[in-house]
């Protein structure tokens, strides 16, 4: 199976990459210690720098993963909404919106998460974004179970070998 990752402007076929064949990966021993955002990025991902760059210290995270998972779900356009109902540059599940329609259980979802109006707000999204982010590394151990749990709950592990091959190549 051949998967697609956006790249930029552009959709990118890799025939290399295949859910059976990308390797499980954990997040780099010396990621605390990567500060800088590659200068590989795209200008619509360059814009955010600065800010990718205090959250990535912030959550001890590499700057080029939370860029990755920027330009994978949004291109770096702010004002992003899918059609499943996420919103802004890291593409979050708002608890109001269409993501109320999710039930699980006896309860949406998404109840305690932020509202459209905060995720429409770059910084607002980076942070909550990196925080899930995070939490889903420190849960599982694991980037690509981390990236699995943040990605969409229909697709498998596509989305997570998606974002790790666009990782590397920025790396």
């Amino acid at each position: 199976m051949m998967l697609l990752f956006y790249h930029g402007t552009t959709w990118i076929s890799s025939p290399h990459i295949t859910r059976e064949s990308s390797p499980v990966q954990s997040l780099p021993q010396n990621a605390s210690r990567i500060n800088a955002l590659s200068d590989k990025f795209p200008p619509s991902i360059q814009t955010w720098r600065e800010l990718i760059e205090k959250t990535a210290e912030k959550y001890q995270l590499d700057p080029n993963l939370i860029a990755t998972v920027v330009l994978q779900e949004s291109g770096g356009e702010p004002s992003a909404y899918s059609s499943s109902g996420a919103v802004g540059l890291m593409q979050v599940m708002p608890r109001d919106g269409i993501a109320a329609n999710f039930i699980c259980g006896a309860h949406p979802c998404f109840e305690s998460r932020p509202e459209i109006k905060e995720l429409l707000i770059p910084e607002f999204n980076i942070d909550y974004g990196s925080h899930l982010l995070k939490n889903f590394i420190n849960k599982f151990g694991d980037l690509r179970e981390a990236l699995h749990a943040y990605g969409p709950m229909d697709i498998g592990y596509e989305y997570s070998d998606i974002v790790l091959s666009i990782y590397s190549s920025f790396q």
